[in-house]
């Protein structure tokens, strides 16, 4: 029995409306080297640290999320620098339930194809979010932080219009009493 890819994660919330059409379950992966200037999540950049997952036990986590959800969305970090453990969980997602997958990534349109295993990833994804967040060029709606970054409907699940309804900002306490703050456009204290 072939043993289980691990997914690093940086932080995993279940009902969100701010990352996506829907409810949605989202996975921010750790790890990113690309280090864009202004990023929300700086916390998300070291390869260490976040929860080790297998990746079949996540899919079980995840279609089997309370509330209904609508899809799945993956931000980080940086996911395509964890591209095959990336690549078997949006596989058993597709395989294993209906939900939408929306990616994010700091990777430009043109440097995705350069990288190995990137074509199957795709195939698995209803919407990419792709190039560097640039402060200068801020943005803020759509699901865009800046107006550099585009916007790729791979398949007709959704619309332009679909992602200008998304909330921009959620704030979320948990039962711990931890407390995440996430969107397009987050609030700041």
């Amino acid at each position: 029995m072939p043993v289980s890819p691990i997914l690093r994660l940086h932080h995993l919330e279940q009902g969100s409306r701010a990352n996506g059409p829907g409810v949605r379950t989202v996975l921010w992966t750790q790890g990113c080297s690309l280090g864009c200037p202004g990023c929300f999540n700086p916390q998300t950049h070291p390869g260490r640290g976040g929860k080790l997952w297998k990746v079949d036990d996540l899919i079980d986590f995840i279609i089997s999320s309370p509330g209904h959800p609508e899809g799945l969305t993956i931000s980080g970090g940086e996911p395509l620098q964890q591209l095959h453990p990336l690549d078997q969980l949006l596989r058993g997602i597709r395989q294993r339930s209906a939900l939408s997958i929306i990616l994010f990534t700091g990777f430009s349109w043109d440097e995705i194809p350069k990288l190995a295993g990137s074509h199957q990833i795709l195939s698995s994804v209803d919407v990419l979010l792709a190039g560097r967040y640039d402060r200068s060029l801020r943005l803020a709606s759509g699901l865009r932080g800046s107006t550099n970054k585009s916007v790729h409907f791979l398949t007709d699940r959704y619309n332009p219009a679909a992602l200008d309804t998304v909330p921009h900002a959620e704030v979320v306490l948990a039962r711990d009493g931890s407390i995440t703050i996430s969107g397009i456009d987050p609030l700041t204290w």
